[in-house]
Order: structure tokens, then C-alpha cells, then sequence
């Protein structure tokens, strides 16, 4: 099958046109920091797609906005065409800390954000409960947060994202304090639960294996103020295995977009190195 992705004719399910993300302002003590500098990204309906980068390079900026947190500075973010002016159910967020409530359990905490809204229980509740089996929690309903493990608590947490059957997933960073084992199962994790609900996802990591195994495109972002330096698209179907780390393609993936983020991050030098060894990455 093929997968969704920007070259498939598809109108983009969500566009940074010529965004610009400015923190402070001119003059003042502090001056104003430049974090987004004329991002331009177009993302399918179901595509993956995840940025890397240097720290600091404004991923999280780009989460932001898009999820409606922040607004840009310049240039325009939209959504099925129409432009971003804050959050909404349409879009759910999954961030590095599970920030769960500790004095709610589980259930609780999945369908606090819908109950809040005034949704009916007939409806919501099936749908959490069939949610918490997805993600390897059925039976933990009750448990509290303080009784789960790191792993535990991030399935709580892309549960509560999806309840509202969101068009869209927005995951910052939320395997990054996980190990490594734990990592691998959360990634097939995301992958299955993508086979199942198919939102268009926007993953957010400094790992680039990471973002290599669960994507279908990955953005290399310049250092700031960031810009889109380098777009490799992987071939690979989803879902994909373990035997994928191995893959000539994987390696070859992870070694240019390695030295794509090391090149920003060690400056003028490494980007010779780079440009030098471009060429045969592509090949």
C-alpha cells in the first residue's frame, strides 16, 4: 500500500508557510530571541513526520504553535487550510512528562478532558475503556499514577490524547526519558496505534533512529533560528519490526541525518565534513 505523504497529490493536512517565532522584544533588556525563522513544512493526512535537530532549534516552538499554544510571529500556520488561533480537540498533544493528575486514577485521568467539555459518559466511557486495551492498560484502570511505571504513565498520556478522537497527534519528545527497552516498545506501540486510528503525526525527538523507525518523512532543523536544512523520506512500509534497525536503508538514513544535525550543532567545520560526505550518503 502506498503510504500517504506529500508526493501522493494529497492537499496537506497541515502548513507552516513562512513561519516566524520571535520570544522578547527589540529594545528590551533581555532583546528578542529569533527561535522559528521562515519555517516552511507541508504534512499529509496520516503522514509521520518527525523534526530533529540541534537543542534549541525551535522543534518545540513548531509543536507549539501548531498545537495553538503559542501564535507565530510571522507567516501562518493552518490546518485543513484554515489557520491555527489556539488549541482544540482536533489536535492532541503528548508531551515528554505525562503530567497526570497523581489523585486521579487512570480512567479518570483518560476522560477528565472530555468530561470537562460535556460529553456524555454512554459516549466517552466504551471509548476509554477499548482505548486503555490498545495501549496495554487494561486492568490498571484504578491504579494511580504513583503505582505505574514511566512506560505506564505515557500510555496513560497518548490515551488521554487520542479519547477525542483527535485528526491529529502532536508528540513532543515523550519517549525522551524513557530506556532504551522501553523506548523500542512505545515506538511499535505508536506504529500499531497509528495502523489502527491513522492521525497525521508531528513527533518531536533528538533521536534519530527514533525518528527514523516511526516515520515516513524526517525534517533536519537548522540551529537557531531554526529552518528546515534537510527532508529525508523513508521507504520502508509501517508497521515496521525490529529487523528495520538493521536495513541498509536505516543506516544509511541515520548516518546523513547524523551528520546533517551534527554539522549544526559543531559549526563551519563539521558542515565541510558533511558536504563532503553528502554525496555518498546519497548514494
Amino acid at each position: 500500500m502506498q503510504q500517504p505523504g506529500p508526493h501522493t497529490g494529497e492537499a496537506p493536512k497541515i502548513s507552516f508557510a513562512g513561519v516566524n517565532k520571535s520570544y522578547g522584544t527589540q529594545g528590551s533588556r533581555g532583546g528578542s530571541t529569533l527561535a522559528l525563522a521562515d519555517f516552511d513544512l507541508h504534512i499529509a493526512p496520516q503522514e509521520i513526520v518527525s523534526i530533529v535537530g540541534p537543542t534549541g532549534c525551535g522543534k518545540s516552538t513548531a509543536l507549539n504553535v501548531l498545537a495553538g499554544f503559542e501564535q507565530p510571529s510571522a507567516g501562518v500556520v493552518t490546518v485543513d487550510g484554515l489557520p491555527v488561533a489556539g488549541p482544540g480537540p482536533n489536535r492532541g498533544v503528548v508531551f515528554q512528562q505525562p503530567s497526570l493528575f497523581p489523585w486521579l486514577d487512570v480512567l479518570d485521568n483518560v476522560v477528565l478532558g472530555v468530561k470537562c467539555r460535556g460529553v456524555a459518559a454512554d459516549d466517552y466511557m466504551p471509548r476509554a475503556m477499548r482505548l486503555l486495551e490498545e495501549v496495554g492498560l487494561k486492568g490498571f484502570e484504578r491504579h494511580y499514577p504513583y503505582q505505574l511505571s514511566g512506560g505506564m504513565q505515557q500510555r496513560v498520556q497518548i490515551a488521554r490524547a487520542l479519547i477525542s478522537q483527535p485528526d491529529i497527534l502532536l508528540m513532543d519528545e515523550p519517549f525522551g526519558a524513557l530506556d532504551y527497552q522501553t523506548r523500542l516498545l512505545m515506538q511499535k506501540l505508536l506504529l500499531r496505534l497509528w495502523e489502527r486510528f491513522r492521525p497525521t503525526i508531528l513527533f518531536i525527538t533528538h533521536d534519530v533512529g527514533e525518528a527514523i523507525f516511526i516515520s515516513d518523512r524526517v525534517i533536519a532543523m537548522t540551529r537557531r533560528p531554526g529552518r528546515v536544512k534537510r527532508e529525508v523520506r523513508v521507504h520502508a512500509p509501517k508497521p515496521r519490526d525490529y529487523e528495520f534497525l538493521a536495513s541498509s536503508e536505516f543506516t544509511s538514513l541515520e548516518h546523513e541525518l547524523v551528520l546533517a544535525v551534527q554539522s549544526e550543532v559543531e559549526g563551519p567545520e563539521a558542515e565541510r565534513a558533511e558536504r563532503a560526505e553528502r554525496p555518498q550518503a546519497a548514494a
